[in-house]
């Protein structure tokens, strides 16, 4: 039996709905997913199979207009994995339309994607009605020669399956690149600190999400089975630490709770897991901490 596999990076702006997309298609959750934009800071894959084809899922960070280092090596990252992939799907909203960063994405577009496969699905199509998604089908197919469209909603499901039935059959014959029992060759260490990271920013909503990184100190495989996780929170000022705290120091245990409880999950065996906060002023400018987002320190500059 012949074999396919391949890349396929889902490019768009914050929020689009990527890493839903990425999670429906694989089946399990890999890439985080929260309602705050800059969510997803490095190249997660998940791999999906269908039929024959090995699908590897490049998310990308969303694009949007960059304004610091972080924002700068985040953008870099979702254009490398576009430039890096077979086939390129960019997800807009459906009751959003041709926003300014749509334009901007698509100013880039024919540049970086050089004649490969682009698809564009049009994601929460349960939001607008069929006159206004045949508009916007038509006024972006008359931007950019999109090689097929798709009506989608990840949230729900619709759709999803005729886009990565299409994503298969795009991709080169070749022998799968992963085992078939693995979703995502993101280091388990990294996984770890990104659901850490994800209760911390639903949990902190606005005050302070991009201004910390959890990253997995140490994980040692106990004899029982179980797993022991130190992870440490990065904050920038001590102020930021309280908030991280909470009142008696509830908001962090809430946090651990809820992080080890999908850890245990994810993992399928007991979890300890231990989190501590420091304070690091300039965390932002350190290339250590990029290298352990999956991210280039030198493309911020």
């Amino acid at each position: 039996m012949s074999t396919r596999a391949g890349f396929v990076a889902l490019i768009g702006e914050p929020n689009a709905g990527k890493s839903t997309l990425l999670n429906r298609m694989v089946g399990a959750k890999v890439s985080i997913v929260t309602h705050k934009v800059q969510t997803t800071r490095a190249r997660i894959r998940g791999v999906a199979i269908e039929d024959d084809a090995q699908l590897v899922f490049i998310d990308t960070p969303g694009l949007f207009k960059p304004r610091r280092r972080l924002d700068r090596a985040m953008v870099a990252a979702a254009w490398g994995g576009a430039a890096d992939a077979d086939v390129v799907v960019l997800m807009i909203e459906a009751h959003r339309g041709v926003t300014e960063g749509v334009q901007r994405i698509l100013e880039n577009l024919a540049e970086v994607t050089k004649g490969r496969k682009v698809a564009l699905a049009i994601n929460k199509i349960d939001r607008v009605q069929s006159p206004v998604l045949l508009a916007l089908t038509k006024d972006m197919n008359d931007r950019f020669p999109f090689t097929e469209t798709f009506m989608i909603s990840a949230e729900k499901g619709h759709g999803v399956v005729a886009l990565r039935q299409w994503l298969a059959d795009q991709l080169p014959d070749g022998p799968w690149l992963y085992p078939e029992d693995q979703i995502a060759d993101l280091p388990l260490r990294m996984i770890a600190a990104e659901i850490t990271r994800e209760k911390l920013t639903l949990r902190l909503h606005q005050e302070l999400p991009y201004q910390l990184t959890v990253e997995t100190e140490n994980w040692e495989e106990k004899d029982d089975g179980s797993a022991r996780i130190d992870q440490l929170i990065y904050v920038m000022r001590d102020g930021h630490k309280g908030i991280v705290l909470g009142h008696k120091g509830e908001t962090i245990k809430q946090v651990g709770a809820a992080s080890r409880a999908e850890l245990e999950e994810f993992l399928g065996r007991r979890v300890h897991l231990f989190l501590q906060i420091k304070v690091r002023p300039n965390w932002l400018e350190e290339a250590e901490r990029y290298s352990e987002m999956g991210l280039n320190f030198k493309d911020g500059n």
